[in-house]
């Protein structure tokens, strides 16, 4: 797609590359287009030092720097403490929010959080976002008593987007969403985006990771957790692997847990069938995915994030099987075979580890790569998002 220069204006508010941050790669990776077509100036995150390979073409200002009166400030929020710092400018400047997570419990938490324990603000805040049930959730917490399931049931978003101006999300779920949630906020949805990494070659991938291309590989990216379908993921490798199947399950990400993991692929027999790369330099993880046959992303219960990870194996040309939360249901089926939410994914997911080792996926190789093409480039979604904030958002 040719951008065209505009004469928006952005102040940009993100984490930023050294941090391992699914938001701080996507920043890197969409801010060249976006500032090929409007005027950009980011924000420089705390203690920031710019990593190797920086764009030099980035106009980076200090973090407590006021916007212009022409800007629209554009920050950006996760559900981590990646983005702490930025939270005192929602309360000073009338921002536009890009919502990476529709839960934001445990950026709340964080936020209210001291050397003592919980701050005394989280039970205001809670409130806020969840009236006399969220004192109650507050009262509990301090009392030292919090469930798993808490932050899906309480995801705090009014604690946060109150005083926004508007709110960009990633997907069509989470806009129907915030229309019902803020029926006063401007609401706009743009795709999410990933780097191209073509050309990608399947043999030099596997390579890199010293991995027989013979292999039937499935690929995770980041850390595998219970809540991204640990024991369902596993469950549904070593079924596969009974069949006969020459298979490798390759993670790709930091090994925190990694002793979790290994202990529940021992019980399940298989050995060294699993192989966990920790961190990848910038450069080698864009390609990486090529290495696999099938992608998996499986989050239960899911926080409304749309998945970076299915993306990158996307723009590799590498299907991905994706479980079914609502907002992972807009991906194509052609290219995001569905895994049915619960235990019966692992089931679902040998069949397919199947159907590739058969060579019966063909087509969905060149599905995935045509769904990336389609809508996910930086060029594209910046083209978007310029879109959004000179459009209907100047309009309200």
């Amino acid at each position: 797609m040719e951008l065209h220069r505009t004469d928006c204006r952005i102040l940009w508010g993100s984490p930023l590359p050294p941090t391992h941050s699914g938001v701080a790669d996507y920043a890197v990776e969409l801010l060249p287009a976006l500032a090929d077509c409007a005027g950009v100036r980011v924000l420089e995150p705390p203690d920031w030092n710019p990593p190797d390979h920086w764009p030099a073409s980035l106009e980076m200002v200090p973090g407590d720097t006021p916007p212009l009166k022409d800007e629209v400030v554009l920050l950006h929020l996760g559900n981590n403490p990646h983005h702490l710092w930025l939270l005192p400018r929602l309360r000073s400047d009338s921002c536009v929010v890009v919502l990476h997570d529709a839960v934001l419990h445990h950026l709340l938490v964080e936020s209210t959080s001291n050397s003592t324990g919980i701050g005394p603000s989280l039970e205001t805040e809670l409130v806020l976002a969840h009236g006399s049930a969220g004192a109650s959730l507050a009262r509990a917490r301090n009392a030292g008593h919090h469930g798993r399931l808490d932050p899906f049931l309480f995801p705090a978003r009014r604690a946060f987007l109150g005083k926004a101006r508007a709110v960009v999300v990633h997907s069509d779920w989470a806009a129907n969403l915030l229309a019902r949630e803020f029926p006063e906020l401007t609401v706009g949805m743009v795709a999410l985006t990933v780097a191209d990494p073509q050309p990608v070659d399947r043999e030099a991938s596997c390579a890199a990771l010293g991995i027989d291309p013979e292999e039937t590989v499935l690929m995770h990216l980041g850390f595998l957790s219970q809540e991204k379908g640990l024991e369902e993921i596993l469950t549904g490798v070593a079924a596969a692997a009974r069949t006969g199947i020459d298979l490798r399950f390759v993670v790709v990400g930091e090994g925190r847990g990694e002793a979790l993991m290994k202990r529940v692929a021992e019980d399940l027999g298989l050995g060294d069938r699993v192989q966990v790369t920790g961190w990848l330099a910038p450069e080698i993880f864009a390609k990486i995915p090529a290495a696999a046959d099938l992608g998996v992303v499986l989050r239960t219960p899911s926080a409304g994030e749309t998945s970076a990870a299915a993306l990158r194996f996307l723009a590799c040309g590498v299907p991905v099987a994706m479980g079914g939360g609502r907002q992972f249901l807009e991906l194509p089926e052609a290219a995001a075979p569905r895994l049915t939410p619960g235990p019966s994914a692992a089931a679902d997911l040998a069949r397919l580890l199947g159907k590739v080792c058969d060579g019966g996926e063909s087509a969905r190789k060149l599905a995935a790569r045509e769904v990336y093409e389609a809508s996910h480039r930086p060029e594209t979604v910046a083209a978007q998002l310029i879109d959004f904030l000179t459009g209907r958002l100047a309009r309200n």
